[in-house]
């Protein structure tokens, strides 16, 4: 065994020691019903501490209500840019990459059908998209925004799966390692960070490598509010290619679970398309991002569209030629990706804020029933672990 498969083995039985127990405090305490109950009034940041919220919750929030120190604004700054001009195509990769790569992990698709359901991905969806819009907001570490109080949610809710399958026995701890383990939060960042990156750049956009890098350095920061260990976290792209692909070989298959989370998210974006017509280039795309070995390790179904979306990295070049040179037709489609993402965000919530409430158990709503102007362009670090 190697030194980093060594390393990611200890990963698999680490949580998150700060959130896990403030929600077995809670727990223990009888206190998670108030908690809740308060929460759902504090979402913005710098908002006061709800009154009679419990001593042991208001020391989190107290602790978690700020982003990292190491921050570099500049670079967050970068990123933020990066997301305005490359919003749609980011959204269509987190939907069509991003998720599916999830499934591929049979053990994550498993944990994600223990505790959310098989038959609505909408939620977790919506509130992915939800988060990932509160972070790309230029306030979305002042006073007023929704981001901070989001991350210190997600981050308990993480918690209390942990807590509830751990003391349910509900978890082969052995075989899978902890819930929500360490390794698997930094691969989730890599699926919501490069995984992203390889997309747009198989879609064909153009991205510069001060823009790709500074999307994937806002996502670690991300990690850091949501309890990962940056310690354990590759720092360059370079390097997070290496752990992804190890992560991969490690533990992507296919599963049951898996095919089902996948067939309810082609048919979640399929009722969002209006009409019939399109219906196919969902699976289409899914296909054509993660590959036809993946596609058909989460029954993906074939359709004439595989090969008409292949002709998309083109359609897309034009497009942005059209932007590259024309201040109007950037504003347009600039525009065009805002309506888009926020269309899409509002199909998947119907309107509705998402509340990241901590489950008191896993009852049956839980699913258990009973941009810089470019300069070098940026192309993806060539994979190092051959299967």
């Amino acid at each position: 065994m190697s030194d980093t498969e060594a390393s990611m083995n200890a990963l698999r039985q680490s949580g998150d020691e700060l959130a896990d127990a403030t929600v077995a405090a809670l727990f223990e305490r009888g206190e998670m019903g108030t908690f809740n109950t308060l929460m759902r009034f504090f979402s913005t940041a710098g908002a006061p501490v709800p009154d009679g919220l419990p001593d042991v919750a208001r020391e989190y929030l107290e602790a978690t209500s700020a982003p990292p120190a190491w921050v570099d604004w500049d670079e967050m700054e970068r990123a933020r840019l990066f997301f305005i001009d490359n919003n749609v195509h980011i959204a269509t990769a987190l939907s069509f990459a991003s998720m599916p790569a999830c499934y591929l992990v049979p053990h994550v698709a498993n944990l994600l059908s223990t505790t959310h359901g098989l038959n609505y991905p909408s939620t977790r969806m919506a509130a992915t998209g939800q988060f990932t819009v509160y972070l790309m907001q230029p306030d979305a570490f002042e006073a007023g925004s929704r981001f901070i109080p989001a991350a210190q949610k997600v981050r308990l809710l993480h918690a209390s799966i942990r807590h509830h399958l751990r003391r349910e026995d509900r978890w082969d701890i052995e075989a899978a390692g902890v819930p929500i383990c360490q390794e698997d939060m930094i691969g989730g960042q890599m699926f919501f960070s490069l995984l992203v990156l390889d997309s747009l750049h198989r879609l064909g956009i153009h991205m510069s490598e001060e823009g790709a890098e500074a999307y994937y350095y806002a996502w670690r920061v991300v990690g850091a509010m949501l309890g990962v260990d940056q310690g354990a976290v590759p720092k360059s792209l370079d390097e997070a290619r290496r752990f992804l692909d190890l992560y991969m070989i490690r533990h992507m298959g296919p599963s049951p679970e898996g095919a089902h989370l996948t067939r309810q998210l082609i048919r979640l974006y399929e009722d969002i398309v209006p009409g019939t017509l399109f219906d196919p280039v969902v699976p289409a795309l899914v296909r054509y991002l993660v590959g036809d070995t993946c596609a058909d390790w989460l029954e993906v179904p074939s359709t004439p569209w595989d090969t008409v979306v292949k002709a998309v990295p083109h359609l897309l070049g034009v497009l942005e030629t059209i932007e590259d040179r024309s201040p109007l037709g950037a504003w347009a489609l600039d525009r065009l990706g805002h309506l888009t993402t926020v269309f899409e965000l509002s199909s998947l919530t119907r309107g509705r804020v998402m509340h990241y409430a901590i489950p008191e158990n896993l009852r049956k709503e839980y699913g258990v029933p009973d941009a810089p102007s470019p300069t070098r362009r940026w192309t993806p670090p060539a994979a190092t672990v051959s299967p």
